[in-house]
């Protein structure tokens, strides 16, 4: 055995005999005592208001506008400010938010919505139907660059009858269109403000249940409880102050020493090592998803056999062993569950150096280099991720270089598809429409990023977004899912656990395999 894989199985035995993890998305590790559950525990203790959550974690939000950050650092921050139309409850359904219930149609391109009475933004102003109109027709123009874009290009007018009704009609059915309602890239703004000449990208004025108090970028950003929320007696805290420390391992040190009361932790290395003190941890499945992009419109990769080559020389559990070590499974194209296709069905996912090889030479393919980028500080796995790759691709003669860069610099390369290769960690969806469609099909807003699509793709996602019958959407994106194996213009490599570690006394938090944090609104300090 070698000294890498003795120290992980040393680690992982140490952690298991301390404690069990608990798979369910609401699982509390307390390695001291038996597994609480986090639900439980809270509900045996009458909440409390008040008091400010010291929040940490390794990297800051890039910006301030909802509807264009792509970095999950953002989505941790606006998702307290914002709120769309709709919720994910803690077993990710869609349930209502500032729409307080949604009917259809008979013919299912007319989508009712009832908003939520009594709602206002942070300034005062209420929230009405001329402000869900003028977020969605803001997200579907072009010049606003709106990462959310592709969810609701079907949409064709929207209709507001009175201030509490939204109307929207679509060109058709589209069964995706409410969990992409879930989204904060879809957050509600207030017309008035930005039509009044505010600038979302320098302030905020969200409906959340937090409001933006002061900001020093990559140290300290400041959230204050909105009083007039909407939902009575949340949010339960005073406040939220996320500091940022770039070392996951300090974050830990901080926690334990008091300093820091919760954290969100995506390093399983500390994760783990945190389950070993008398913090909580809370793990859970995650939807995002591990990958290596490969950029079909660069010379080295236009030759699909040369993408295939590289999909068949990587060992995926090998890069989830080294990287994450083996906290996670290896996955398909789609991660929700009951989407996931069988690996044993999809293109090389089995290593075969062999054809590997081959697939090179059919090509005439000899001295294949690129380089990829990866972040430094999101996932913190990447650099360890593209390594191993590096390592692995070597045994077919492919040089792989790494570039590592500073988030913001990553996220700007990214969204621009200025690479040969990137290690990405993607966001994942209850339904997988929300991941394909925006960066597979020819119009997705995001197809410049993975600088690949077909006809046949695009009727594909099409035919799955508007199908309504679960069992037929099931095979069409099976279907979706052999063709990006086969064509490979990524390679999908793992999903892990999402980690969030607290102080015993915080209590009322239930984490979401999406990663969200939402749940802070209900989150409360037993002190």
């Amino acid at each position: 055995m070698s000294h890498h894989a003795l120290f992980r199985s040393l680690l992982r035995a140490a952690a298991l005999l301390l404690v069990i993890f608990l798979l369910a998305a609401c699982s509390t590790v307390q390695p001291t005592a038996a597994p609480v559950d986090a639900g439980a525990a809270a509900a045996s203790v009458t909440p409390k208001s008040g008091g400010v959550l010291i929040a940490a974690r390794a990297a800051d939000a890039k910006g301030l506008d909802p509807h264009v950050q792509t970095a999950f650092t953002s989505f941790r921050a606006l998702e307290h400010i914002y709120e769309p139309l709709l919720r994910l409850d803690a077993d990710m359904n869609v349930v209502p938010g500032l729409a307080e219930s949604w009917s259809w149609s008979e013919d299912g391109k007319t989508l009712t919505m009832a908003l939520r009475k009594g709602v206002t933004f942070h300034d005062g102003t209420p929230m009405t139907a001329d402000d869900v109109k003028f977020t969605f027709e803001r997200i579907l123009n072009e010049e606003t660059g709106a990462a959310a874009r592709s969810f609701f290009t079907a949409i064709e007018s929207i209709e507001t009858p009175d201030d509490a009704t939204v109307v929207f009609t679509l060109s058709a059915p589209n069964a995706a269109i409410l969990a992409a309602m879930t989204n904060p890239n879809s957050g509600i703004l207030s017309k008035s403000w930005v039509e009044g000449g505010a600038d979302p990208t320098t302030g905020t004025n969200g409906t959340g249940p937090f409001k933006l108090a002061s900001w020093e970028p990559d140290n300290i950003m400041m959230l204050e409880a909105n009083r007039a929320y909407w939902e009575a007696g949340l949010p339960r805290l005073d406040g939220i102050e996320f500091r940022t420390i770039p070392d996951e391992s300090s974050i830990l040190a901080a926690l334990r020493s008091g300093d820091v009361d919760w954290a969100i932790i995506n390093d399983p290395r500390v994760g783990m090592t945190a389950a070993t003190t008398n913090l909580t941890v809370m793990r859970s499945p995650a939807l995002a998803y591990h990958v290596l992009q490969l950029n079909a419109s660069r010379p080295q990769f236009a030759d699909q056999r040369v993408r295939l080559a590289i999909s068949c020389a990587i060992d995926r559990q090998q890069v989830l062993d080294t990287a994450s070590l083996g906290e996670g499974e290896v996955t398909s194209p789609a991660t929700p569950p009951n989407y996931r296709a069988p690996l044993d069905q999809l293109e090389c996912y089995t290593p075969d150096i062999a054809r590997a090889k081959q697939l090179l030479a059919d090509a005439g393919v000899s001295d294949l280099e690129f380089t990829v980028i990866a972040a430094a500080d999101e996932p913190p796995t990447a650099v360890s991720e593209a390594q191993n790759i590096q390592a692995q691709l070597e045994a077919i003669g492919v040089k792989m270089n790494i570039e590592t860069l500073e988030l913001g610099v990553y996220v700007d390369r990214w969204l621009k598809g200025d690479f040969d290769a990137a290690v990405a960690l993607n966001g994942g969806n209850p339904d997988p429409d929300n991941m394909f469609f925006r960066y597979w099909h020819s119009t997705g807003n995001l197809n410049k990023v993975a600088n690949y699509s077909s006809p046949e793709l695009d009727a594909l996602l099409e035919e799955a977004r508007s199908t309504t019958d679960i069992a037929k959407r099931q095979e069409l994106y099976l279907q979706i899912q052999k063709m990006l194996a086969e064509a490979a213009p990524w390679v999908w490599l793992y999903v892990g656990y999402e980690y969030r570690v607290m102080q015993p006394d915080v209590l009322g938090y239930t984490p979401l395999s999406n990663g969200s944090t939402v749940y802070l609104r209900e989150t409360y300090l037993n002190r």
